[in-house]
């Protein structure tokens, strides 16, 4: 159970004319940044951050791509230092508009070309924190399924061909496109870049669910390993 002395701030406390749920209530949801959106969820600060500058972090370091798609409540407190109760929101929270819009048409776009690929995952540029990334496309190469693999640093021991490939199965994927980014904002290879490709490539040619592309994004640009005939 949360410490209820470590949520020291909450929406009441800020002035009246900038607190998100008042906004949302006067205006709409329309009106209101990603930031305010997040705080009318989480509705309390912690430790020592008031709910809008836990918000705005939240969606900076995390990406706003990422933490919609996040299915792990423990890697959300852990890499972002918030409680159990938070991160339970946030999840939660986009878990049931997935759901709701599951079915929506042109949600995915359909990927014909590196190009595609990194238009699509773009917003990685930004991310402080190196994220594994496996788009999950169908017979006719559009995204069925977009999920986060792994953050950290990597490596050929962090990124378990097993955790790339259950969605693979899950959501009877004909091809996977795997990209990472590289906060250093160089998108040229590493050794262990090129040995998780191989990896990747060797399971997927067994399993007959193809990896069509390993996309590493930097500030300025993207390397298509495939392009680059790295795979």
């Amino acid at each position: 159970m949360q410490n209820s002395a470590e949520y020291k701030f909450d929406l009441k406390e800020i002035p009246k004319e900038q607190r998100p749920r008042e906004k949302l209530i006067k205006y709409g949801p329309d009106v209101l940044k990603n930031g305010e959106l997040m705080a009318v969820i989480l509705n309390t600060g912690y430790r020592g951050e008031t709910v809008l500058e836990l918000s705005h972090r939240i969606i900076k370091e995390y990406g706003s791509k990422a933490i919609v798609q996040e299915k792990n409540v423990g890697r959300l407190m852990e890499n972002l230092g918030i409680p159990l109760v938070k991160a339970c929101q946030i999840v939660a929270c986009f878990e049931l508009g997935r759901r709701f819009f599951k079915e929506e048409p042109g949600r995915f776009p359909t990927i014909r070309s590196p190009e595609d690929a990194y238009r699509y995952l773009e917003g990685m540029k930004k991310l402080k924190k190196e994220q594994f990334r496996g788009l999950y496309l169908n017979t006719r190469n559009k995204i069925i399924h977009d999920e986060i693999v792994s953050i950290g640093t990597l490596t050929a021991n962090l990124v378990h061909p097993r955790e790339v490939f259950q969605p693979a199965i899950e959501y009877l994927a004909a091809g996977i496109i795997i990209a990472h980014n590289h906060p250093s904002g160089d998108p040229d290879p590493s050794e262990d870049d090129l040995k998780v490709t191989r990896q990747m490539t060797k399971v997927g040619k067994t399993m007959a669910i193809e990896v069509l592309d390993h996309i590493i994004i930097g500030n300025e640009r993207y390397v298509s390993l495939k392009d680059k005939e790295l795979m």
